[in-house]
């Protein structure tokens, strides 16, 4: 395969090391990444041993997980610090936000710097949903309510992401957090309009566009917009996040195997894969497919899509395929007993669970 060429899935792998199918299936053209679950992981040697033996069959493959602290963090022992849920951070600027920006940046160390110590390229973070009360699949993983102390942090995050030579990915374009369903079980909607929705979900993005490296869009419909949800809308792809907020960087799918996309595209995995290149993403990301029917569902989807490309049915972008690439660390990772005796990692280490300072101040 040409280091250059588009190759824009992202398929999961079945277990703590690979299998004879997971290897075919990486070695495909096609294939551009994988996601990691907590299922592929028992201890920080066996995962080190598992991105060793991905990179064996292709350097370029990018390896990801969803990695933001609180419930949503995939490996926890071993050693893993266990990262805040987002809204402390935002808890945390209520009362001290010189404090508040401290401390997310070093939780953007410490989660970068541990999953590379791991051999793990990236991490599907930061959410950048506002907090607005609604939505129980988002709830603390929200920053904040105001967009302008979401951006703030998020930005902080980032950075500290940066420290550690990760990338990041800015999720879920224009936002999830005013829609009540969970779109990993049905379709969500928001009826706002398109203003409302740039005045305040969208606008951390338009905030941080110009040092965003990746964007997530969300499984939502906003039907005042489009009727497709926003990951598969050239409106929302190609007309608001690319021409008017001005962003240059990746465009990642959720999750294809939500019930949500599902919908959307008919059920069939590789019209939704289609229909999202088309609209605008650069990768398609397909989630726990590779445990079903012995990966039945990913092996069509190789064999469909591949077919569609040789039909002329869609057409892979050179943009793309660069867009991928430079999400992969552009230094090398520090090993984990490097780390331990790493001054940057052991301060933000311990600045995680830093307590924000008391709402009141003590009594003399």
């Amino acid at each position: 395969m040409h280091p250059t060429s588009h190759a824009p899935l992202i398929v999961d792998v079945a277990g703590l090391q690979l299998t004879a199918a997971d290897r075919r299936r990486l070695r495909h053209p096609l294939v551009g990444g994988v996601v990691l679950f907590a299922r592929n992981w028992s201890n920080r040697e066996q995962l080190r041993e598992l991105c060793a033996q991905i990179k064996a069959v292709r350097g370029d493959l990018l390896i990801a997980v969803d990695h933001e602290g609180g419930r949503v963090q995939r490996f926890r022992d071993d050693g893993f610090t266990h990262l805040p849920a987002m809204r402390e951070l935002g808890v945390h600027w209520m009362h001290d936000a010189a404090g508040a920006i401290r401390r997310a940046t070093a939780c953007g160390l410490v989660l970068a710097a541990e999953l590379r110590a791991c051999g793990v390229d990236f991490s599907f973070a930061p959410v950048l949903d506002l907090d607005w009360g609604r939505s129980g699949v988002i709830g603390d993983r929200a920053l904040h309510a105001d967009p302008r102390v979401v951006t703030a942090l998020a930005q902080s995050l980032m950075f500290g992401m940066a420290r550690a030579g990760m990338a990041h990915c800015a999720k879920h374009f224009p936002g999830h957090g005013h829609a009540h369903a969970d779109t990993h079980v049905t379709v969500a909607t928001d009826d706002r309009p398109l203003q409302a929705l740039l005045d305040a979900d969208a606008a951390p993005y338009h905030a941080l566009a110009p040092g965003l490296r990746a964007v997530m869009p969300a499984h939502v419909v906003y039907p005042q917009v489009d009727a497709l949800p926003a990951g598969f809308s050239t409106i929302w792809l190609r007309q608001v996040l690319r021409e008017r907020i001005g962003f240059t960087g990746a465009i990642i799918s959720d999750d294809l195997g939500m019930a949500a996309a599902a919908t959307a595209a008919g059920g069939r995995l590789s019209q939704a894969v289609l229909q999202g290149l088309r609209a605008g993403c650069d990768m398609m990301l397909v989630c726990n497919q590779s445990v079903v029917d012995d990966g039945q569902p990913l092996d069509a989807l190789l064999h469909d899509l591949q077919a569609a490309l040789q039909a002329g049915a869609w057409q892979p972008d050179a943009r793309s395929a660069q867009r991928r690439l430079l999400l992969l660390p552009q230094q090398p990772a520090v090993a984990w007993d490097e780390l331990l005796r790493s001054d940057s990692y052991l301060a933000a280490r311990a600045e995680v669970h830093a307590p924000p300072p008391s709402a009141t101040p003590a009594q003399g």
